[in-house]
């Protein structure tokens, strides 16, 4: 199980979207671009007026990898070794999540392999992305 996620003020929009299965991305009318994580003020133009949140369609493309050996997280101990990938969402490449890629085996990681999001369970019940591989139609 998943250290619980406590959304605060900021990230509300964010963890209420995941809970209903759909992934949201800040994004700034202003000049229209899309920011992860979310912040109070747009990270290119500085506007605070024109945030709002946009859903992604859950696809990516893996960007890079690691495998954890020895991590301090006390609930993710018993699943260790694990991945921590990298991917970056279809629509944005700049915009890159992390994920633990459900169902992949340690260190045979795809990397250029398109993913789709699934979410998952925490601790304290709140859904979070992860990614998993989009197999290959035979």
């Amino acid at each position: 199980m998943k250290q619980g996620v406590v959304p605060d003020e900021l990230t509300r929009p964010f963890w209420e979207a995941a809970n209903e299965h759909r992934l949201v991305i800040q994004h700034c009318a202003a000049c229209d671009r899309l920011q992860h994580p979310p912040g109070r003020r747009c990270h290119r133009c500085g506007t605070d007026e024109h945030l709002t949140w946009r859903e992604m369609s859950g696809r990516a493309t893996i960007y890079n990898y690691c495998v954890v050996h020895d991590t301090p997280v006390r609930v993710l101990q018993e699943e260790q070794p694990f991945n921590v990938a990298v991917v970056m969402l279809d629509e944005d490449p700049g915009i890159q999540m992390y994920s633990h890629l459900p169902g992949t085996p340690v260190d045979e990681v795809p990397v250029g392999a398109p993913v789709e999001v699934v979410f998952e369970a925490t601790a304290n019940g709140q859904l979070v992305p992860e990614w998993q591989v989009v197999e290959a139609a035979p």
